[in-house]
């Protein structure tokens, strides 16, 4: 084994840790023709991981992920198999290291939190597991909107509400970059 191999990441290193989150996202970008859409995101953490160079954190990304979901509130029993995009998948490892496709399924859902398991296969920049899997319960972060046309939060809720249900999430207090950021009001 090389130097460069024992400094990669090994499926020994993936030990989840708490604290991973889900979120939605209401986005457009009329510069370059992209229309409003809803997708979600899902961030699983693993256990820092140190080398003799430095320390880095691990997450396994899923990003830009778009499911028909009625309600944030509704979203157990979605499964996508072998998805790359518009979805963007990768692992944070001193850097994120993408891979190609996305396999995910929500197992269950209690309040705020989801129980999900995800695999992600083609490790498109060489981090050396393929694949690799997560299976952890996520807090759910809200859903933040970044509406080119939108400006109050009243109009960024009324825009969400085209799309899935609002129904117990309340804006929250700041706003950055003219995106509007909806929590659950019930966070438990």
């Amino acid at each position: 084994m090389s130097d460069d191999d024992e400094d990669g990441l090994t499926a020994r290193d993936l030990v989840p840790v708490a604290g991973g989150t889900w979120a939605g996202l209401l986005f457009d970008n009329p510069n370059i023709g992209l229309p409003p859409a809803l997708t979600w995101s899902f961030r699983f953490p693993f256990a820092e991981v140190q080398r003799d160079f430095g320390d880095s954190d691990v997450f396994l990304d899923v990003d830009w992920l778009p499911l028909p979901v009625p309600s944030w509130r509704a979203m157990t029993g979605q499964v996508v198999k072998a998805l790359g995009e518009p979805a963007e998948c990768s692992v944070y490892y001193f850097q994120h290291h993408q891979y190609d496709l996305i396999d995910l399924e929500i197992l269950e859902q209690r309040g705020v939190d989801l129980h999900v398991r995800a695999t992600l296969t083609g490790d498109l920049d060489g981090l050396g597991i393929d694949p690799i899997s997560a299976d952890a319960w996520l807090r759910f972060d809200g859903i933040r909107v970044s509406v080119s046309d939108v400006t109050t939060a009243e109009s960024a809720l009324a825009r969400l509400r085209t799309f899935t249900s609002a129904e117990g999430l309340d804006p929250a207090t700041t706003v950055s970059h003219s995106t509007f950021h909806f929590r659950p009001a019930d966070r438990d």
